[in-house]
Parts: C-alpha cells; structure tokens; sequence
C-alpha cells in the first residue's frame, strides 16, 4: 500500500528499474589504471614478458606431448596475448585521459599564473614610469648645493654693499674742519684707499714744511758774501 501511494506521488524521483551494476570510485580506479599502464612501459615488464614467452615455447615444444598444455599454434597464449592487449588498451587510455586532464589543469594553472604576473609586470613599469616623473621634478643634491652657494654669494654682496652704504653716509655726516680740531671717524680697510691718500698728502706736506724750514734756518746763519 505504502509502495502504491509513494509510485503515485508525482513529487518524489522515480527509482530506477533494472540490473544496478556495482559503483566504483573513479579515483581510486584511476589510480589502479596509471599503475598498470605505467608499469606496462618500462623495460623490466618487456623482459619479464619474454622471458615467459620464451619458457612457453621451450615447454610446449621439447617437452613430451603427454605434459605439453598448449601444442603448436599456441592457441591459449595466442588467447592470453589477446585478452592482455584488449585490457591493455583501455587502461592505458585512461591513464592517458588522467594525464591530459593534469595537464589541462597545470595549463591553466600557468595561465592565470602568467597573467597575474604580466599584471604585477605591468603595474611595476607604470610606478617606475611615475618614479621617474617624479625624480625628474625633484632638485638633486648638487643642484640644491649650488643653489646654496650662489644665494650666499648673493647674500654677502648685498651685505658688503650696505655696509659701504652706510659707512659712506656715517662719514659724511659728521662735519669736518680745515685745521684739523674735528674729530674723523676711523676708517677701515673697506676705505683704504682713501684714508691711505689722505695719509700720503698729509705726510708730503710735513715734509716739505720742515725742508723750507730748515732751508731758511741755514740761509739765516750764514753770513753775507763780500
């Protein structure tokens, strides 16, 4: 009854019908395959296979008829060899649909790998490209050095020259007199040469004053030609 009502429900999945063959798990049987196919390509499986093709002739032709298993045509190894081939092949081509599969995944693996680094790539050269921009908008060492060196230059000229400026004015207003009494202001080595022409004309006219002096002393003492 419970079975009728459950066929009659249109909402629940019918149950399959027929032979249920047994599962196996792709993996585990995939594994097995590559094992088996990977086996059955190297040398050592060659040599053991001749060596047992060998042994079965030698058996089945020097041996007496009474023990021989499989006579002349060798219809049972022939029957073997069949059988080996027939799942040879299959299990090889499933080893061979594993593989292709890896590798379609570690393709695709390289790609996106590929690609986030031609991203990274191209990210870099923009920044460096921007670095440069910018490095070439920033004063170096040497540039900001002599730009140091040339406004100190400038700045001790304006500086020598107010100081001119206002010695000059300083002199000039003090008043000066013809006999001397007025006090000069001392001069440094900023007006050398015009304290030193002042000294030079100062010293020539002692001079010459004490020459004529000591001229007219002597003309005084001597005594008159007859």
């Amino acid at each position: 009854m419970a079975d009728q009502r459950r066929a009659e429900r249109l909402d629940l999945p019918r149950e399959p019908r027929g032979v249920r063959l047994p599962r196996v798990d792709q993996e585990t049987f995939g594994r097995w395959a590559e094992g088996i196919a990977r086996g059955m390509g190297t040398a050592l499986f060659i040599v053991y296979m001749t060596l047992v093709l060998a042994l079965w002739f030698v058996w089945n032709t020097l041996t007496p008829e009474n023990l021989r298993f499989d006579p002349y045509t060798f219809t049972f190894l022939t029957l073997i060899l069949s059988i080996q081939a027939s799942y040879a092949a299959p299990l090889i081509l499933l080893a061979q649909n594993r593989q292709s599969d890896r590798d379609r995944v570690a393709l695709e693996e390289d790609r996106r790998r590929a690609t986030m680094q031609k991203a990274d790539t191209e990210y870099l050269a923009r920044e460096i490209a921007a670095l440069r921009i910018a490095l070439g908008e920033v004063a170096t060492r040497d540039f900001v050095r002599s730009e140091l060196s040339r406004l100190a230059e400038e700045l001790d000229e304006v500086t020598l020259r107010r100081r001119r400026l206002e010695r000059r004015q300083r002199t000039e207003a003090v008043p000066r007199t013809g006999d001397g009494d007025g006090l000069d202001e001392p001069l440094d080595e900023l007006d050398g040469d015009r304290s030193g022409g002042e000294a030079r004309d100062q010293s020539g006219g002692e001079a010459r004053d004490q020459s004529g002096g000591g001229v007219g002393d002597a003309g005084a003492g001597r005594p008159p030609e007859s």
